[in-house]
């Protein structure tokens, strides 16, 4: 008797509030005193209407329980309002920088973003662009995984879906990609080392199989090269990416033979490491041995000592790409061309004069 009041209950309740999908426009629109056109606009977040407006026509949709069919609309308009953000590692604070600028920017536009982290897995970054494929997104940004090859970039734009590449570039990809100037960067940073009176630099991080390391390698070579100084292959300690790997490869650093005094690194992760790694061995970095960072992140000023480093403009570059994109999905035509953003020495405290080690 109590199942069958409560599936009796159950029926009334179902009749007295009507199915989301049951609902129309027409009826949020008479409930307003607005037109359909400007609920449906409301709906797509899009900047023809009023914020006031848009706020209360979402709040009475929601209390109606209408729900928005972004698929459906995709199919009237054909935009979803999705774009897709692919990265190595957003845990990085220099793509969690660019992130922020980028979320900014798409919000202009009433974009929505969905978000992944690729960790130099070509599989799966393929499955995330097949993924934003599937769901009709608009476009996509990319830091592109070691060993992208262009024609996995190439398939999206082919498949209506415009890319933009940002941090790392692909070559063959003709696509729009912004990054940083890494030769020039990692030439300012060892330069300040050189004009301290530094011979013995050692450059620790990063790896030839991007267009960051490679850039950033031949940097320093042509510094080095330029001032008459040897390029010793023992001094190149590749690999390194993080804080971790920085304070490991301190061990290496302090071990080699010819006793650098200085190390340009990658990137700020690897140089704080570094420091600590060096502090670790009873050194005290910035006065016994200089250290410069890559990047300019907001712990690069509050690291002890305060950290030497490039800005490599991060958040315009996270700004340039989805401004870039949106124009794209606008309609704009646009040179497939790399953009570097052009970096700056901040010099701080982790740097001095050589200071030899017995």
């Amino acid at each position: 008797m109590r199942c069958h009041k409560a599936i009796k209950h159950f029926k009334s309740v179902r009749e007295a509030v009507p199915l989301a999908q049951k609902i129309k426009l027409s009826t949020i629109a008479e409930g307003l005193g607005v037109s359909t056109a400007t609920v449906s606009l409301a709906l797509r977040d899009s900047p023809l209407v009023a914020d006031s407006t848009r706020d209360r026509i979402k709040a009475h949709a929601r209390e109606i329980g209408y729900i928005y069919n972004r698929r459906a609309a995709s199919l009237r308009t054909s935009r979803s309002g999705i774009v897709g953000v692919v990265v190595h590692d957003i845990m990085n604070p220099f793509y969690a920088e660019i992130l922020r600028s980028i979320e900014t920017e798409l919000d202009r536009s009433r974009q929505t973003f969905l978000l992944s982290n690729h960790y130099d897995q070509i599989e799966k970054q393929r499955t995330f662009i097949d993924t934003l494929l599937q769901l009709g997104a608009d476009g996509v940004i990319m830091s592109p995984a070691i060993g992208t090859p262009p024609e996995d970039i190439m398939m999206a734009e082919d498949n209506g879906m415009p890319a933009v590449l940002i941090a790392r570039s692909v070559e063959g990809a003709a696509v729009p990609a912004f990054r940083g100037d890494d030769a020039y960067g990692i030439g300012l940073a060892t330069n300040h080392l050189i004009s301290l009176g530094h011979s013995r630099i050692a450059m620790i991080g990063g790896t030839d199989q991007t267009s960051t390391g490679r850039d950033r390698y031949q940097g320093y070579v042509a510094a080095m090269e330029k001032a008459g100084l040897d390029v010793l292959p023992s001094m190149r300690i590749p690999g390194p990416r993080t804080k971790q790997a920085g304070f490991e490869a301190a061990v290496t650093f302090l071990a080699l033979e010819e006793k650098p005094t200085a190390a340009v690194c990658w990137n700020d992760l690897v140089a704080i490491g570094l420091m600590n790694g060096i502090a670790r061995a009873g050194l005290v970095p910035g006065r016994d041995i200089s250290v410069t960072g890559y990047d300019d992140l907001e712990e690069a000023a509050i690291a002890t000592p305060a950290l030497t480093t490039v800005w490599n403009g991060q958040r315009e570059v996270g700004r340039l790409a989805a401004r870039i994109l949106l124009d794209r999905l606008n309609g704009a035509e646009l040179e497939p061309r790399q953009q570097l953003i052009k970096p700056e020495l901040h010099i701080r405290q982790s740097t001095g004069k050589p200071v030899e080690r017995s």
